[in-house]
């Protein structure tokens, strides 16, 4: 084990969303450097159990738990599962969704709802148990919140989803607020926002080709990869990013 694991032995990382793309990626890249993962996930138990059995084959730790986000007795049953793991040192606020690509003109209520709920209150739902429970001032030991955004709060994704771009841009001001609430209380807030990166959310949006196609406009010529943003996740959580809170890194080769 590196000196990077060893730094942080014993303690446990939560990632909503964590049983496929960006949060899969992220679950196994933190593992690696030593954390116990607890992965959420809402639906698909056989793909969480599968991130869970990478990491333990690997010789890490790590449970599945399933909750909703946006329901808040959920969050609170998921975080009570991370505590029984180990110490809870870490966050990693993923879960999101996205829905069929349109204009804002053809979306209903029900549709907006949905992506607010998840993408928005879901998230700050998380991220306000997670400073409940790492704030020194609270009488937690402290730690590091990651909260996942996108490219999309920088660009709007016009006729494709403004619903998802706009709760994603929520997101970038709650790293803002929250770092600021927290930065005398032992707990850093910074976020990431992912470019095209390949996952399956391009398929549940109905463009299942779209990373692929809008990839190769960007200055690098290619989508990024889920493992490329847990990469970056895995070393905001790290003690290499003591002095960055209220960053938001950009993930999106250039675009």
């Amino acid at each position: 084990m590196g000196a990077s694991a060893q730094s942080i032995e014993n303690k446990t990382l939560l990632v909503t969303g964590g049983s496929r793309g960006i949060g899969r990626a992220t679950a196994i890249a933190a593992a690696k450097r030593g954390w116990r993962v607890a992965v959420n996930y809402v639906g698909d138990e056989a793909a969480a159990r599968e991130v869970v059995g990478a990491i333990r084959s690997d010789g890490g730790e790590a449970v599945a738990l399933k909750g909703d986000v946006s329901i808040e007795a959920d969050v609170l049953a998921m975080f009570e599962g991370a505590s029984k793991v180990g110490t809870l040192r870490g966050v990693v606020v993923n879960a999101g969704v996205v829905a069929e690509t349109a204009r804002l003109t053809d979306m209903s209520a029900e549709r907006m709802r949905r992506v607010f709920d998840i993408n928005v209150l879901g998230s700050y739902l998380t991220a306000r148990e997670a400073a409940r429970r790492l704030s020194t001032r609270l009488g937690g030991p402290g730690g590091a919140i990651v909260v996942v955004s996108s490219a999309a709060a920088r660009l709007g994704s016009p006729n494709l989803y403004v619903d998802y771009a706009g709760s994603k841009a929520a997101l970038d001001i709650l790293v803002k607020g929250l770092s600021v609430e927290l930065g005398t209380e032992g707990v850093r807030v910074n976020g990431v926002r992912p470019g095209i990166i390949v996952t399956d959310i391009h398929a549940s949006g109905g463009a299942p080709e779209r990373a692929q196609a809008l990839g190769v406009t960007s200055p690098m010529g290619r989508p990024g990869q889920p493992e490329e943003v847990g990469a970056a996740i895995a070393w905001l959580l790290s003690e290499e990013a003591s002095y960055v809170t209220g960053a938001i890194l950009d993930v999106s080769g250039g675009r």
